[in-house]
């Protein structure tokens, strides 16, 4: 193999085991986390990422909310973390589910409102990053959907 061939094949190896290295959960969302989470703290004038003394990060605090955002299929995750954070931080637990799918997502939604009746968390909805007021349920009991 010449220096060219040998260079080009090592570029398309290093290709082909970065191609291999992207997760199914990584090729299966429209946006990362992140952008969703970026874009509704700041349409809501939260924080983002907020470091605490056990040094777990809240992904965005608001004036009320210590809110934990996840995809909808990870509702189980953002129900546990927010009551953390809202205990910590000494403000409502608040959920902020991603459901890009909002017909096949709602089963998941669901299960979230249960917990969230139980436990006084809010939860709102995100389908994509300009989805900024879709509430499913706040502690008083009021469930709405604003689209």
């Amino acid at each position: 193999m010449g220096i060219k061939n040998t260079a080009t094949y090592y570029l398309l190896l290093t290709g082909l085991i970065a191609g291999l290295l992207i997760t199914p959960a990584d090729a299966k969302h429209l946006y990362k986390e992140a952008d969703y989470q970026q874009s509704w703290c700041n349409y809501h004038k939260g924080q983002i990422e907020v470091e605490l003394p056990d040094f777990t990060r809240c992904d965005c605090v608001t004036k009320d909310n210590a809110i934990e955002f996840d995809f909808s299929n990870k509702w189980a995750e953002s129900v546990g973390q927010s009551l953390h954070y809202g205990l910590n931080l000494h403000k409502r637990a608040g959920i902020v589910l991603i459901m890009e799918n909002p017909e096949r997502d709602q089963y998941y939604l669901q299960r979230v409102i249960k917990l969230a009746k139980k436990y006084k968390i809010d939860v709102w909805t995100m389908k994509d990053l300009t989805d900024f007021n879709s509430i499913a349920y706040k502690r008083r009991g009021l469930i709405i959907w604003k689209r």
